[in-house]
């Protein structure tokens, strides 16, 4: 009996297009946050931290940016909280941040959310 080759199914990245209202706007939030921009061609800003990505777009709907949330997994969680304090970024750019909270989930995180209303759940490991 002949082996039939199976087909390569691996993925290699997942990124996520994340809503801008204010383009210009959301790409300074998220370089002050702390991801570096890797390019900005037609409307779709491609932005990394370590091996993390997303795409942001110059596209803005209310509802979908309102009911979208990204979960971003860090090493130093009061490192990320600290330099979200120390730079004011949620009163400059008037935008919701909780503290940092034990999750019953096992984590420890806090909430920032973006220009656009996008909330960013930030995390570490317990």
């Amino acid at each position: 009996m002949k082996a039939v080759a199976q087909p390569n199914l691996n993925a290699v990245e997942l990124k996520a297009f994340v809503p801008a209202k204010s383009y210009e706007e959301s790409k300074q939030f998220y370089q002050e946050l702390g991801f570096t921009l890797a390019s900005d061609t037609e409307g779709v800003a491609y932005f990394h931290c370590g091996g993390c990505s997303f795409l942001l777009q110059d596209f803005y709907h209310p509802e979908l940016a309102t009911n979208l949330m990204m979960h971003l997994l860090v090493e130093d969680l009061d490192a990320w909280y600290d330099k979200v304090i120390e730079t004011k970024l949620a009163q400059r750019y008037q935008v919701k941040l909780s503290s940092p909270q034990q999750q019953p989930w096992g984590m420890r995180d806090f909430v920032i959310a973006d220009p656009a209303g996008v909330l960013w759940r930030i995390a570490e490991n317990q």
